[in-house]
């Protein structure tokens, strides 16, 4: 669910589930955006951008998996999305190119390769003032390079995201908060399916949580992907792509323990 404003959410959120819980509600607001094509380099937002070259440091070898080299998907630019997101981003990574298995290779030398490996996607910080165009390598699939203009927005979660404990509802009425949340904000609860967006919350209108948990809280979103033909993305039915990280690597700067997961129909 996105929103511009502020008051408005919290208006929104109470008016539609009560006082307490409304609150409780607006309180796991994060912010984001919303990733829409540029006009031009000039629109973009920074260095972000879909498909294209990926931006690594000299030195920095592309990631590989059992030797296939992974596909770039996309590269934001946190420089550029710093001032919206604010404490929300605890370290300056800088640049971040966002990869995953997906090489031009017959089927059967696919089904060979262990696509849940941890290997089978990366997130590879750089410095932008080190950084440098590198083609993907045969047989990574490359993508056109796509400038995006990130609007800033306020996401709250989708209903499988929130959990019994995040906000009180009446357990003889519901079955668990992601029925209170899916009755009562009454379609406001997912505005992001089929979108590409970074950072907030993702959408999770496949009826199952993307965002996992531990003991330092919610997973912190980076990246979702929508299909996208123009681009050549395409993941089962109407299938998405999530890149989430563990809050605490998050904090720490440590996009090693990035993880990606795709969700289909």
């Amino acid at each position: 669910m996105e929103f511009n404003d502020p008051a408005g959410m919290l208006r929104a959120c109470v008016e539609r589930l009560g006082d307490k819980a409304g609150r409780q509600y607006a309180a796991m607001a994060r912010r984001g955006f919303r990733l829409e094509r540029a006009m031009d380099d000039a629109q973009a937002t920074g260095h972000c951008r879909l498909g294209g070259p990926a931006l690594l440091e000299p030195g920095n070898p592309w990631p590989e998996l059992g030797g296939v080299p992974l596909s770039l998907y996309a590269v934001l630019d946190t420089d550029a999305l710093a001032p919206w997101l604010g404490e929300d981003l605890p370290t300056r990574p800088g640049l971040l190119n966002f990869f995953s298995l997906d090489p031009d290779v017959p089927y059967e030398e696919y089904r060979m390769l262990d696509v849940y490996a941890p290997e089978a996607w990366r997130v590879i910080p750089a410095d932008p003032a080190r950084a440098v165009e590198t083609a993907a390598p045969e047989p990574a699939r490359s993508c056109p390079a796509t400038p995006v203009h990130a609007v800033a927005t306020l996401m709250l979660p989708d209903p499988w995201d929130v959990e019994d404990g995040d906000v009180e509802f009446d357990e003889d009425a519901y079955w668990g908060a992601s029925a209170l949340i899916l009755e009562k904000m009454d379609g406001l609860d997912g505005n992001t399916a089929g979108s590409h967006c970074a950072f907030g919350w993702p959408d999770t209108s496949y009826a199952s949580q993307v965002t996992r948990r531990d003991a330092d809280g919610p997973a912190i979103h980076l990246l979702q992907l929508a299909e996208d033909a123009d681009l050549g993305w395409g993941w089962g039915d109407a299938g998405t792509m999530y890149f989430t990280i563990s809050a605490k690597a998050f904090a720490a700067g440590d996009f090693s323990q990035a993880v990606a997961d795709m969700r289909c129909c």
